[in-house]
């Protein structure tokens, strides 16, 4: 057993929103050397317990512990991030005397924080993925409500006991494991002015129907695809393509998942693939030679197995991997599916690809928009011109040049487009959401204006 923790309550729920509410009468008001300070005692906290955290995430999520590292490392990345875009909260002034019916005056734009804000974040990185909407919050004085992942709490409670020893006020930041019945009504509840989800797409679009008139943000899944050009660095790609395939059991929203490969260059790169994923080591997560470990749970693992099975049936075959070992699941590399099998078209959110041969780079691009999602994507080529119309003609939030759609550094924006999501994450961008524009114009009026001698 790893540890034992609590499930909230409604009444819990309730206590945790209304002292959200009367915690942002003091939130809103704080100046922004508090703010900036709050965050770098937050990082600070987190790099002091690093270890402690690295071996939760590991032991609660299965995450292998080079991974775990990573993810603790990004975590206190992402803190201190918004310690310095707390500082960087601007508005403008502008004109508006540009007709003579407004001489005199002009106007004040600046932001100010919305409100209690709702927050939950999912199983796949317990630390990160929730400090990306905790330290916005922190940095724009909103009070946030927390649930974290119910299959791996206890990381975001080692990191409440970290934002309690910086000082934070009493209500800034609840964090709550609650079952999905509680949880849920933290969707409609008018007291948030904000709900961000990362999760499923069928649970956060099913969201956005029943959050009133909240503003939502939704940071969904995919199936991301990977186009390797004819000219490709076909070792760097296929050495990074591993990585985007396998990294954390493929549980990953920006896995790659689907890749087309040019003709010219297909054969060659499909033996390169299948030797780099027969070579990844599965193993105990706690081993630091360990590349793969568990996925979350038993049925994880069987899901993956019956939708490569069912491939097979459809005509897809498998060059590596596609079997279940209990919570393991082999890395898999799939030939000839149906664009339309459960492998291509859904996400798998599992250690396998699934690869194509396409005459060109433009078919490349044409097959990996034939999705439903758009989170990111990924292009190896060395054409500049490739790159421009890859950039324009792909439908997702961001596009990957030389490397796979798995990369991310925390300040960047992310998200999705069609079902993979609204709006964006990274520091700066949820600030945004979570802070509101407002006007003040001021008429100076002339019978009043002082003359200065």
């Amino acid at each position: 057993m790893i540890g034992t923790t609590f499930q909230a309550s409604a009444a819990q729920l309730d206590q945790a929103i209304t002292a959200a509410q009367k915690a942002f009468a003091v939130t809103r008001k704080l100046p922004t050397y508090d703010r900036v300070n709050f965050l770098r005692a937050m990082a600070a906290g987190l790099r002091q317990r690093r270890d402690e955290v690295v071996r939760m995430i590991c032991l609660e999520a299965g995450k292998p512990i080079r991974e775990s590292e990573v993810e603790v490392d990004r975590g206190v990345f992402t803190l201190e991030t918004a310690a310095e875009e707390a500082k960087r909260i601007e508005g403008e002034v502008i004109p508006l005397d540009l007709l003579p019916s407004s001489k005199g005056r002009f106007g004040m734009v600046r932001r100010f924080p919305i409100g209690p804000i709702a927050g939950i974040s999912p199983f796949n990185f317990p630390l990160n993925l929730a400090l990306h909407k905790v330290a916005p919050a922190v940095a724009s004085g909103n009070p946030i409500v927390l649930k974290p992942p119910s299959k791996d709490p206890l990381t975001m409670l080692l990191l409440a006991e970290i934002a309690h020893d910086a000082g934070l006020p009493a209500g800034f930041l609840s964090v709550l494991p609650m079952d999905r019945e509680v949880g849920d009504a933290m969707v409609a509840d008018d007291r948030f002015k904000l709900l961000s989800f990362t999760g499923s797409p069928d649970v956060g679009w099913d969201m956005k129907r029943r959050a009133g008139m909240k503003p939502v943000v939704l940071e969904l899944g995919g199936n991301a695809g990977v186009v390797v050009d004819e000219d490709a660095d076909l070792e760097f790609a296929a050495t990074r393509v591993t990585f985007g395939a396998f990294a954390y059991a493929g549980q990953v929203c920006i896995s790659v998942q689907r890749v087309f490969i040019h003709e010219a260059v297909y054969d060659r790169f499909r033996d390169m693939l299948v030797a780099h994923a027969e070579a990844v080591k599965m193993g105990d997560p706690l081993d630091r030679a360990t590349e793969l470990g568990p996925m979350i749970d038993d049925r994880a693992a069987g899901r993956s197995q019956q939708w490569v099975e069912q491939a097979v049936t459809e005509g897809a075959r498998v060059l590596t991997g596609g079997k279940a070992d209990g919570r393991f699941f082999q890395p898999t590399v799939i030939e000839n599916a149906p664009p339309r099998s459960f492998v291509c078209s859904r996400e798998a959110f599992a250690p396998l690809m699934t690869i194509f041969k396409v005459p060109s780079f433009g078919r490349g691009v044409t097959a990996l928009n034939d999705s439903v999602y758009g989170l990111q994507a990924g292009i190896f080529t060395n054409s500049l011109e490739h790159a421009l119309v890859a950039f324009e003609e792909i439908e997702a939030g961001g596009v990957i040049v030389n490397d796979v759609p798995t990369y991310r550094i925390d300040h960047m924006p992310y998200g999705g487009v069609k079902a993979s999501g609204l709006s964006r994450e990274g520091i700066r961008y949820a600030i945004e959401d979570m802070t509101e524009s407002r006007l003040m114009v001021v008429n100076r009026l002339e019978s009043q204006a002082v003359t200065i001698d």
